[in-house]
């Protein structure tokens, strides 16, 4: 955004950032947003340039169709890294939870923070096309623990597929299942290699809870290799048919890369054959199955 804008010019291009920034999140195109929400492509695109004179109703139906809060789309300032979490835990707080966190964010309780989630495994996350799936089935096998793919496990869960589920429900309503299923696995308590959907990383609360439970690991690859291990699986989810599916993919990655670099550690695939990039992630994880055989000893 060039200097010296006007208040209203400098908003709506604020506004056209956020709603591009948050559809890439999403892993949604122009053309699939512009179809979930019923609003023109073109319009879309005016939007997300700063140059869309938006009603609020047609930018509710926009946050609707990505599954987002309103409020993420008006430019307000940048609130802190862990506001989304926050506010997400304040929503689903009873009122005796949001007075004890009043209490405790005006220093007036004190006390032994909250437990933390008990350590469950190793999550992959990161884009389609990393190798999640296929790495993390071979890691499974070579530790000896259970592999779950977070996604079958929600089709599993509602005898849906995934495509499915968000047509019936939307995005929000998937995210919800994908949290019930991730809450679902983790009580389980056991330890599984989990490979987790591309987008998780757009939900605060499940994605704070992936940090929380598990040792986690970005699989990390080159736009162009993700894009061709896509389409050699045959799934062109969400870019069938759109022509500027390579750019969409790199602003999908662009978006998504501060929420990936949360993790534990990185594993770079890129170049890497399959046996090489499994012998990668095996190196990365080693030390947390060295704590685990001293925690297991010591008990």
């Amino acid at each position: 955004m060039t200097e010296n804008l006007d208040p209203e010019t400098g908003f709506l291009e604020q506004l056209g950032q956020r709603v591009r920034t948050m559809r890439a999140l999403r892993g949604m195109s122009r053309k699939v947003l512009a179809k979930v929400s019923g609003i023109s492509e073109r319009y879309i695109a005016q939007l997300e340039s700063g140059k869309g004179n938006v009603s609020i109703v047609l930018l509710r139906r926009v946050s609707d169709a990505m599954g987002a809060h309103l409020e993420d789309l008006i430019p307000a300032g940048e609130p802190a890294p862990d506001w989304p979490v926050i506010r997400d835990l304040l929503r689903k707080a009873t009122p005796n939870q949001v007075a004890q966190a009043r209490e405790i964010l005006a220093g007036h309780a004190g006390g032994a923070s909250a437990q933390r989630a008990s350590f469950s495994g190793i999550a992959l996350i990161g884009l389609r096309g990393a190798g999640k799936s296929t790495l993390g089935r071979m890691l499974a096998k070579k530790i000896g623990w259970s592999f779950v793919e977070l996604n079958k496990e929600i089709e599993r869960q509602n005898g849906l597929s995934v495509a499915e589920i968000i047509a019936l429900y939307g995005q929000e309503g998937f995210r919800r299942m994908e949290q019930t299923a991730l809450n679902q696995l983790l009580a389980r308590k056991e330890l599984m290699v989990l490979a987790t959907g591309g987008g998780i990383v757009s939900e605060p609360l499940t994605f704070d809870l992936i940090l929380q439970s598990f040792y986690t690991i970005w699989l990390k690859a080159e736009p162009e290799e993700h894009m061709t291990r896509v389409r050699g699986q045959g799934d062109l989810r969400p870019m069938a048919d759109d022509r500027s599916a390579m750019a969409e993919l790199r602003t999908i990655l662009l978006s998504r890369e501060p929420l990936y670099a949360r993790a534990n550690a990185v594993v770079d695939t890129a170049g890497l054959s399959v046996d090489a990039a499994a012998a990668r992630l095996i190196e990365a994880v080693s030390p947390v199955l060295q704590n685990e055989a001293r925690r297991f000893a010591r008990g």
